[in-house]
């Protein structure tokens, strides 16, 4: 396992000794005068990287002529009017958020405001906005649009559907994984018995075994993904750590037993009196606050680390005047790649934590209790300590 991880970040580190700069340059504007001079402008593009976006776009620049450049490619726009669907390319928004270009499809416009997608009045020749800058002419659409998020999901389900595809087929031919396959199978036997197998039960982590490793590598693979160049930060966005927490949430919902029921609804061990309002605490815990847990801790730990590294980044055009361009970009290099580095390690600590946690509330959910309880003096039941760690947990 040691000789993986080291494999795995001594390559990591390599790749992103390499592609950093690239980072660097795309928070150069370009051109003399051309550079990020305000701390606002700053902001904006670490706010404008951590965003999901409706076009892929590695890095912008300003020509000498004062053009801006941009180099990527457009992702399909899918919105859902007043007026039924409409598609078109997110091109037609011409890269121009400030100038909210507006689009006419089929008699129904659009303009992209703050990153999201609005459908205006139909008289409307341009946005209107009120004291809060919102838009008084229009209003949101439902927005089906393939963004930058959703094409780092299918690359990575891609990979993996790829990836393990291959081992199983190794497992049956040859009993001995090769290539990738030899980095995988020790992930997959540690998720198996090192989380799986204690948390769940020797009984039923079988049944959960499958999506403990699909969210364990999910997860990893993306964080992973998120420190490229490339500008992805899928689990740092707010839908998608809310719908791997749903997931888990339906599933030790679903696959609850009566005991886990019981000691939800109608707590054993406990005065009568107080087990409406264990209740009620009990199924907040179950219903709101675990799968809260799960998202936030999720979405906060890697937007905070994006938002760490590109804010080092920043350092140069903030040092540049003292240290010089070559003195402030070293040093935001240096700060940036070792904050990277512990990044790594983050990215497949989150991955564990979400599993591991996941792992554990599924195996409260079936865990078969045993009822076999003292009485005190007074005859009443007395739980053992057991009950009373797995109620608390």
């Amino acid at each position: 396992m040691m000789k993986i991880f080291q494999q795995s970040f001594k390559s990591l580190a390599l790749v992103l000794l390499v592609f950093l700069p690239t980072s660097i340059f795309a928070l150069n504007e370009g051109g003399d005068g051309g550079q990020v001079d305000t701390k606002n402008e700053v902001d904006a593009y670490i706010q404008h990287h951590i965003q999901d976006s409706h076009d892929f776009s590695l890095f912008s620049y300003t020509n000498d002529e004062g053009e801006r450049k941009h180099f990527g490619f457009p992702l399909p726009v899918i919105v859902w009017s007043s007026e039924g669907l409409r598609t078109f390319m997110s091109s037609e928004f011409h890269h121009n958020d400030d100038g909210h270009v507006i689009v006419e499809k089929d008699g129904v416009k659009f303009a992209k405001i703050h990153s999201k997608i609005y459908e205006l009045d139909a008289n409307a020749s341009a946005v209107s906005f009120d004291a809060d800058h919102h838009a008084t002419n229009g209003h949101k659409v439902l927005d089906l649009s393939i963004t930058k998020s959703v094409i780092g999901v299918l690359f990575i389900g891609l990979l993996m559907l790829f990836s393990f595809s291959k081992l199983a087929k190794q497992y049956k031919t040859k009993k001995i994984p090769t290539g990738f396959g030899r980095v995988l199978e020790p992930l997959v036997l540690y998720v198996r018995d090192e989380i799986a197998r204690p948390n769940v039960g020797e009984k039923h982590y079988r049944r959960f075994t499958g999506y403990l490793l699909t969210v364990f590598f999910f997860i990893w693979f993306l964080n992973l993904l998120g420190l490229t160049p490339f500008g992805f930060n899928v689990t740092g966005q707010l839908a998608v750590t809310a719908c791997l927490a749903i997931f888990t949430l339906i599933i030790y919902t679903v696959s609850g037993n009566k005991d886990y029921w019981m000691h939800i609804l109608w707590m054993p061990g406990v005065p009568v009196l107080i087990r409406p309002v264990l209740a009620i605490i009990e199924l907040a815990g179950a219903l709101i606050i675990k799968p809260f847990s799960l998202l936030v801790r999720l979405f906060a730990n890697i937007s905070a680390g994006h938002i760490v590294v590109m804010s080092l980044i920043a350092i140069m055009y903030n040092l540049r005047e003292s240290f010089g361009i070559v003195g402030s970009t070293s040093l935001a290099l240096v700060l940036s790649f070792f904050i990277t580095l512990i990044e790594v390690l983050v990215a497949f600590l989150q991955a564990y934590i979400f599993t591991m946690l996941s792992a554990l509330f599924i195996g409260m959910a079936v865990a078969e209790h045993d009822h076999e309880h003292e009485h005190d003096d007074h005859g009443h039941e007395v739980p053992d300590a057991q009950d009373v760690r797995g109620d608390f947990i």
